[in-house]
């Protein structure tokens, strides 16, 4: 049976709220206590909501954490508690945790509100909150692994009632906190639950911005640059990257602690953005090996007007569309110091920067234009020398050969191999099909070509005759 308590509530409330600034808590408690068992026997909703905040209020206002911790408990465990009156306690605490100061008193209010919101769904939004918060004292007190564990026991995809920008936002935490304890399987795991198409929707750049930030430290630990270069080029593609001329310049930032506010960063890694951006897009898509999407994106890229302001990165590309020979002595020399060390104008990426991890990729670019060589010769060559082939390349015989067998392997290319004769055969073998259509085809031509000539002869025959 529902009654309206609301008037009782209204008379009782100011009253304890008078105790409780007396000294008198407990029993302002004790006598709210009892009026809550009436309004939610009752089943009203307002008045319960209504005294389980002021008995909590009570207690913030009196510093009582202890009895606060105890009321919050006892409240939400009560024998047919109203759900909305428990939500309404719980937020009402989870303004309180951001105010308090001391850390192990902040620590035990978060533990309490987790434990009372532990499988509720009505409150699933205050306890991830919660999480993030209690995640980030730990981060900040160096137990970043235990940070990590914390905030992914939050499945925050599945949370009906949050809003997408901030699930994403939940989703980009963990993934950073993942990255920071080197776990780059979970990372890309995690990193799956977001759909990219919602970077398209207004007010979601500086999101789109880590996300793809936070994508390019996984990559670049696997060595992926394929999906570098996309990444690389999405960031190029934010409208506040290129419409906003100041962000043309190299900015400074931690791999780790990456934040990002309307398209600036703020703290990070060495990210650049517009034409530095571009730069790595260029670098990162000659760095991946060849196939089909490779060249596809190769050719898409070289068609981009702004490449005209980095004219060195430019022709760079163009070696590698074009259908020739590259000598890596000579590329080292025209373009070596200007990706490695960059000039006044054009500030160079950390693609090939003097590290270990440079230092892989440049020996990448040298493999990248081996492999190109070797293309080019399959393309223009039916057979050719081990020796001829490996003078061409700018290796030894053992080297070349195992190029070669890497493309071969990977079907880049078709060649086979007479070791003992030294040379290397590029022709594919015909299947029996093809070879019986094209004898059949060319057959029917010179038939052809015997009739017309055939049928020549013999007009010039009758004009002859006629004369």
């Amino acid at each position: 049976m529902e009654v309206d308590y609301s008037s009782a509530v209204e008379q009782r409330v100011p009253e304890c709220e008078k105790m409780a600034k007396e000294g008198r808590l407990q029993e302002a408690i004790e006598s709210l206590l009892s009026l809550e068992k009436q309004t939610r026997t009752a089943s009203d909703m307002v008045s319960t909501s209504r005294i389980l905040v002021a008995i909590v209020q009570m207690c913030y206002e009196a510093k009582d954490w202890d009895t606060l911790n105890e009321n919050i408990m006892l409240l939400s465990k009560r024998r047919s508690q109203l759900k909305q009156a428990v939500a309404k306690m719980v937020q009402e605490c989870y303004n309180y945790v951001d105010t308090v100061t001391d850390l192990p008193t902040k620590l035990r209010l978060i533990d309490t509100l987790r434990t009372v919101t532990a499988g509720k769904i009505y409150v699933e939004i205050e306890r991830a909150r919660l999480t993030k918060t209690l995640a980030n004292i730990k981060e900040q007190s160096g137990e970043v692994k235990e940070a990590a564990a914390i905030l992914q026991e939050l499945q925050v995809e599945t949370y009906g009632s949050m809003e997408k920008k901030e699930k994403v936002e939940f989703i980009l935490e963990q993934m950073r906190l993942c990255i920071a304890v080197k776990d780059y399987i979970r990372t890309q795991i995690i990193s799956k639950k977001i759909n990219t198409k919602f970077f398209q929707e207004e007010g979601s750049e500086d999101l789109k911005l880590k996300y793809y930030n936070l994508m390019i430290q996984v990559d670049l630990h696997e060595g992926s640059y394929l999906s570098i270069c996309k990444h690389y080029r999405a960031i190029y593609d934010t409208p506040c990257i290129l419409e906003d001329s100041a962000k043309w310049q190299q900015v400074r930032m931690n791999p780790v602690e990456t934040v990002f506010k309307f398209g600036q960063l703020l703290t990070g890694m060495s990210l650049p953005f517009a034409l530095q951006a571009l730069k790595s897009v260029v670098l990162y898509v000659i760095l991946a090996p060849y196939d089909n999407e490779q060249s596809d994106l190769v050719h898409r890229i070289n068609t981009d007007k702004k490449l005209e302001d980095i004219p060195k990165y430019k022709d760079l590309l163009k070696q590698f569309t074009t259908m020739e020979l590259m000598r890596w002595a000579a590329l080292v020399e025209d373009y070596g110091k200007e990706l490695r060390e960059g000039s006044p104008d054009s500030p160079a990426t950390d693609v090939f920067a003097y590290t270990e991890e440079g230092e892989k990729r440049w020996k990448d670019l040298k493999n990248r234009v081996v492999e190109h060589n070797i293309r080019i010769m399959a393309k223009y060559y039916t057979r050719i020398t081990m020796k001829r082939m490996a003078g061409l390349l700018d290796l030894s015989i053992d080297e070349s050969e195992e190029f070669l067998s890497s493309l071969v392997v990977s079907k880049t290319i078709y060649a086979k191999v007479d070791r003992m004769a030294g040379v290397i055969n590029f022709q594919r073998p015909k299947d029996p099909n093809d070879i019986l259509n094209d004898w059949s085809h060319k057959l029917n031509s010179l038939m052809s070509l015997v009739n017309k000539t055939t049928h020549l002869i013999a007009k010039e025959e009758m004009i002859h005759n006629l004369q």
